[in-house]
């Protein structure tokens, strides 16, 4: 291959791809009960591509995954994508199932040190539980997050679910999950917060 077609293409290969956002979740960011496409990372990698921005956006959340599933299926995400950008909302399941919270702690901490070994910069998601679940546990698993996130100098996004809580069509009727309807709205609160850490932000 001639050297200046090898460099456009190597050109093109980094702006196509100037930023790769991997998005690591459980039902919550999976789209649970609907469409793949209603869910808010398809809302959110279009928004995205309407506002000309170049990001690849690759959605590997599971429904009813835990920190300890996602801590298993990282390494070959970052191996096979190479993100630039890895968000992680993980945990509630973990808390639902009344998990040690220095369990959960320790296997978002070892997803957080993959992420930046590979080169990625990471946001952290905090989650929050139902209030049924006892004040002492409830205080455990909160704290997980900020801490997390203080000691790794994480932006952390804020539980993009309790600003529905209590609006008419936004929780489905198991009291836990968005609806349909609710994913333009956690697109807005995700978009404002993970925009300026894109490349490309301007």
């Amino acid at each position: 291959m001639p050297r200046v077609l090898l460099l456009l293409v190597l050109l093109v290969s980094f702006v196509t791809h100037a930023n790769t956002v991997l998005i690591l979740g459980d039902s919550l960011s999976a789209g649970y009960r609907m469409n793949a496409q209603q869910a808010w990372p398809q809302l959110l990698a279009r928004q995205w591509q309407a506002e000309n921005r170049q990001v690849e956006l690759i959605n590997a959340s599971v429904s009813g995954d835990t920190t300890q599933g996602g801590l298993q299926r990282l390494p070959s995400l970052l191996e096979r994508h190479q993100p630039s950008l890895v968000l992680l909302e993980l945990g509630g399941n973990d808390g639902l199932r009344g998990l040690p919270p220095p369990l959960i702690e320790s296997n978002l901490e070892q997803m957080i040190t993959l992420a930046h070994q590979a080169g990625a910069k990471v946001i952290l998601t905090d989650i929050q539980l139902p209030p049924n679940y006892g004040r002492r546990y409830l205080q455990q698993f909160s704290a997980i997050f900020a801490r997390l996130s203080d000691a790794h100098q994480l932006p952390l996004l804020p539980f993009f679910v309790a600003p529905l809580i209590g609006e008419n069509g936004m929780i489905m009727d198991d009291g836990i999950h968005p609806t349909a309807d609710a994913q333009p709205l956690i697109v807005r609160q995700v978009h404002a917060f993970l925009t300026p850490y894109l490349k490309d932000n301007g």
